[in-house]
């Protein structure tokens, strides 16, 4: 069976499965007694249909990217990291201790170290449960969880006792230096005559494509990634064959850490510009939908990504046009299209690339028919 095929049978799969979770959708639109074509028309609009909402849009989709290669990287090695945002949060300790240490830089400038500075954060708070789930046998799901919490925990104590601006009641630190502001996409465009109304998206979204770039070389086309793929593949066969496999999965989940750990670059540099707490809600298991609907792949990650930016600004313009859509409905539907699109891919995945296949191999049947022929 081809890549070619593989790859559109899952394109396929993903896009039925969306279909199913729509069309569930609709049906719970209409039972709260809303036109499923208006409400859909919304959220769409609100998505796609203005260049404010597509840069809220992309804005989501950068931190979705984020996650997804995170979860991505760690499936190669067969190891199920679901702590992405307990590693984003102790990410943003390190994007804040740079804005901290250099309040005089210019953004450009502190940029680099940012990105450094939060994936050593996050890689750091995602050794404990690779080293517990690589030499001691740990469940990485059970581990990562309790690291969640443990992190949820010490951004609320760090927040409230060390970071608070004195007699402010908001749970978050004080802002940092606006020259440490992340260049919007607004103001790009402004430079070119463009106006748009201010929004979050910045230039981690360039970072986001080029984190897509280096995993995808890094697994596909580099030794290391070949052996992570092999463990993944049949780990026992891996160590016969001399791949040190616990000094492998180690690093892969310590990289997918890192790779969480850059929504906090994104939100407190490029959005918030301050450490909140919560700034990550949501995106780590969100992260975990991103790569199953992608295939673990960046190719597919990116518009997975954009998908659930969607989801989140459109759902976030269907609520507010639609009284009787509340919050809860939006969840339920982003819930229906992570069950049917992520925890469903597999039922579907096999039956439309065999499909897939099939087709491919009428065609070049009858292609090479027509060459005999002539």
């Amino acid at each position: 069976m081809s890549r070619t095929a593989t790859a559109l049978g899952s394109v396929l799969a993903a896009l039925i499965n969306i279909a199913f979770a729509l069309v569930l959708g609709a049906v719970l639109i209409a039972a709260v007694g809303e036109d499923p074509v208006a409400a859909f028309f919304v959220a769409i609009t609100g998505a796609f249909g203005s260049l404010d909402g597509l840069a809220y849009t992309l804005h989501y989709a950068t931190n979705f990217i984020f996650s997804g290669l995170a979860v991505a990287v760690a499936a190669h090695a067969m190891q199920f990291n679901i702590g992405g945002e307990g590693q984003a949060y102790v990410g943003g300790l390190g994007t804040l201790g740079i804005c901290m240490l250099l309040p005089w830089a210019p953004w450009w400038a502190a940029l680099p170290f940012a990105i450094l500075a939060s994936m050593a954060f996050g890689a750091l708070w995602a050794f404990v449960p690779a080293y517990m789930a690589a030499r001691r046998g740990s469940h990485l799901v059970i581990t990562t969880i309790m690291f969640n919490f443990l992190a949820s925990l010490l951004m609320i104590y760090l927040i409230v006792n060390h970071f608070r601006e004195d007699g402010s009641m908001i749970p978050s630190s004080g802002p940092i230096a606006e020259n440490l502001f992340l260049l919007r996409f607004d103001q790009i465009l402004m430079a070119f005559g463009v106006e748009i109304p201010e929004s979050p998206l910045n230039v981690m979204a360039l970072v986001a494509l080029a984190a897509c770039a280096a995993i995808t070389f890094l697994i596909w086309h580099t030794r290391w990634g070949y052996e992570l793929r092999a463990v993944g593949a049949n780990a026992a066969a891996a160590s016969f064959a001399g791949v040190n496999v616990n000094r492998l999965v180690v690093q892969a989940i310590c990289l997918s850490g890192g790779l969480a750990g850059l929504i906090a670059v994104n939100e407190i540099m490029g959005a918030q510009h301050r450490l909140m707490l919560d700034f990550a809600l949501g995106y780590g298991f969100t992260g975990i939908a991103v790569a199953m609907i992608g295939a673990n792949h960046p190719a597919g990650i990116m518009p997975a990504a954009i998908l659930f930016g969607a989801l989140y600004q459109g759902g976030a313009s269907l609520s507010f046009l639609f009284p009787s859509v509340s919050r809860d409905v939006v969840t339920v539907l982003q819930g229906l299209v992570i069950l049917f699109a992520g925890g469903l891919a597999h039922v579907l995945r096999p039956i439309s690339i065999a499909a897939v296949s099939a087709l491919l191999e009428k065609s070049k049947a009858g292609k090479a028919g027509v060459s005999w022929n002539s």
